[in-house]
């Protein structure tokens, strides 16, 4: 007779699984959270009544190669944050509250401890974005996965007032733009980093004098969450548009967020860039097109807004503990990004 278990799903480890997380997912709940954990749907009561006309937004996700570091480390506890962040800091560019997150974790055989630990950091996340981890899904499955390999998706839904909802219509000619840094490579990119390091025959325990730590624990540093500090300056400031910095890099993405007829004109040397990304050119020779088409070069987050507006922003985000640089305009011209 043949079980379950034999053919590698241990139904038992699962469930131990999910009692082991009870804790720190309940630690996000808040009181619009109406179903239990471990139940078939998530429920979450939507206060409309506090909307004139409530418009219900969505993301989804993942974290990318940057797994493979964090699994050739064994290091699980950071890469659920990185699984928030691409969502929620998505999320954020229309100026949505983050109301809920749901994740998906598939492996060939569940592994308790890195299961929790990647749950754990999902909940960091959620806290630092002010979300609910209401609910996910935990994938055990045989052959399709080598040992101590996983995959991550993650599912994120915001809710923003129609009348403030951006997304990119309102930018204009004079608009000034706004970058806020990022914490480092964030989560894209990392297959072209780990061909680097694979070319150049480096380890990620090798420390880099570069970044004062270790390869892997710059590549590993999480994604930062932008959520409160968009939100904040958004009740506060006429913002015209927010571009996430992610795959494609600054071209790619701010191009997405700025009207017909203008031309994002951001000046090089207006900002810090951080030394992994000096590292990661010089290892590789790579040119400076493909750094800024590929990686976000120190900006997670980049703002439109008009010139007037522009100190005000500054500061607000400043007494969030941010920084934040003037890195260009939007002048008259082809819908394009030009770096200069």
């Amino acid at each position: 007779m043949i079980s379950y278990k034999d053919a590698g799903v241990d139904i038992e480890k699962a469930d131990r699984f999910v009692q082991q997380i009870k804790g720190f997912v309940k630690s996000t709940f808040n009181s619009n959270v109406i179903t239990p954990i471990g139940g078939f749907a998530a429920a979450y009561l939507l206060e409309i009544s506090k909307y004139k006309n409530p418009v219900i937004t969505s993301s989804t996700d993942g974290v990318g190669t940057k797994l493979k570091i964090a699994q050739e480390l064994d290091k699980h506890d950071t890469i659920g944050i990185d699984l928030v962040a691409m969502c929620v800091n998505d999320l954020v560019t229309t100026t949505s509250k983050p109301l809920f997150f749901l994740d998906y974790f598939a492996t060939g055989k569940l592994e308790p401890h890195v299961a929790v630990d990647v749950v754990k950091g999902i909940t960091e996340g959620c806290k630092q974005s002010e979300c609910a981890l209401i609910g996910g899904e935990t994938a055990e499955m045989p052959g399709m996965y080598r040992d101590g390999e996983y995959d991550l998706a993650g599912f994120a839904v915001g809710i923003v007032e129609r009348e403030n909802m951006l997304d990119g219509s309102k930018t204009e000619e004079g608009d000034i733009l706004i970058g806020i840094p990022s914490s480092g490579v964030h989560s894209n990119g990392y297959s072209l980093v780990r061909k680097i390091v694979e070319i150049k025959k480096y380890r990620y325990t090798d420390r880099i004098e570069e970044f004062g730590k270790t390869l892997g624990e710059e590549l590993l540093t999480p994604t930062k969450i932008y959520v409160k500090t968009i939100l904040s300056l958004a009740d506060k400031v006429n913002i015209h548009s927010v571009a996430h910095i992610t795959g494609g890099g600054i071209p790619g993405n701010l191009i997405r967020v700025i009207n017909e007829g203008l031309t994002a004109v951001i000046e090089r040397g207006r900002w810090d860039i951080p030394p992994v990304f000096r590292w990661i050119q010089k290892e590789g020779n790579i040119t400076d097109e493909e750094m800024f088409r590929t990686f976000n070069m120190g900006l997670g987050m980049i703002i439109a807004l008009p010139e007037k507006e522009a100190d005000k922003a500054l500061k607000i985000i400043s007494e969030s503990g941010e920084k934040a640089y003037i890195i260009g305009e939007l002048k008259k011209g082809e819908k394009a990004v030009n770096i200069i």
